[in-house]
């Protein structure tokens, strides 16, 4: 049986243990309010996620401009002029879970909607093989992807070809399936007993790829 692993924390510490993979993943760090601070105040704006979930439960877009602060949970966002007001009120809508704050990447869009990568890998008796490349495509007026959260899938081409037409959809899906292996290889390593991983990317505007996140039991 695949070995599973519900940490998000864990598996990005693995994965920044190693230079190669460590300059695609967003800068993290632990939800409280000095590190939101901090995070917001250099890059504008950050994603919050749980620690331990998935399917974009309990993901919380937070960002801050011209002197207010604001999130968006769902389709809902909230402005504040003060950001000790912006904290509490976050502290009091978010799932009663431990999170982390993740730097927030502006993901290249189709048609105004973020759009971003699940790609599969499975071990079989012939090593790693690739299982699926397939894009998300948000649900208008929301910041997740997650399918369960009414986002659409696209075949992982046209999704680049839509969303970044100025670059090569080959290189790019090349590029992807090398990082992949990559971090599989490392995944691998440092979790001995995984049999199946989905990793999670993000394409910014310039086509630079981030690794959002990394799943154990990818659906």
């Amino acid at each position: 049986m695949s070995r599973q692993l519900a940490s998000k924390w864990l598996k990005t510490a693995a994965l920044m243990k190693y230079p190669v993979a460590a300059v695609h993943i967003p800068q993290t760090m632990a939800f409280n309010s000095r590190n939101l601070l901090h995070m917001l105040s250099r890059y504008g704006m950050v994603y919050i996620k749980p620690i331990v979930g998935g399917g974009g439960y309990g993901v919380i877009r937070v960002s801050t401009s011209g002197g207010n602060y604001r999130y968006t949970h769902m389709k809902v966002t909230r402005t504040f002029t003060n950001y000790g007001q912006m904290y509490r009120s976050l502290v009091r809508i978010k799932v009663r879970r431990r999170y982390l704050i993740q730097q927030g990447i502006h993901l290249a869009m189709i048609q105004g909607r973020p759009v971003d990568y699940r790609v599969k890998v499975v071990k079989t008796e012939r090593g790693w093989v690739f299982r699926s490349m397939v894009g998300r495509l948000a649900r208008p007026g929301l910041c997740v992807t997650n399918l369960s959260k009414g986002g659409t899938m696209l075949q992982g081409r046209r999704a680049l070809s839509l969303s970044l037409p100025h670059i090569s959809t080959r290189h790019k899906r090349r590029e992807m399936r090398s990082l992949t292996l990559t971090c599989t290889q490392i995944m691998e390593r440092q979790f001995p007993g995984v049999g199946q991983l989905g990793f999670d990317y993000g394409l910014d505007h310039s086509g630079k790829i981030w690794i959002l996140e990394v799943n154990t039991r990818p659906q």
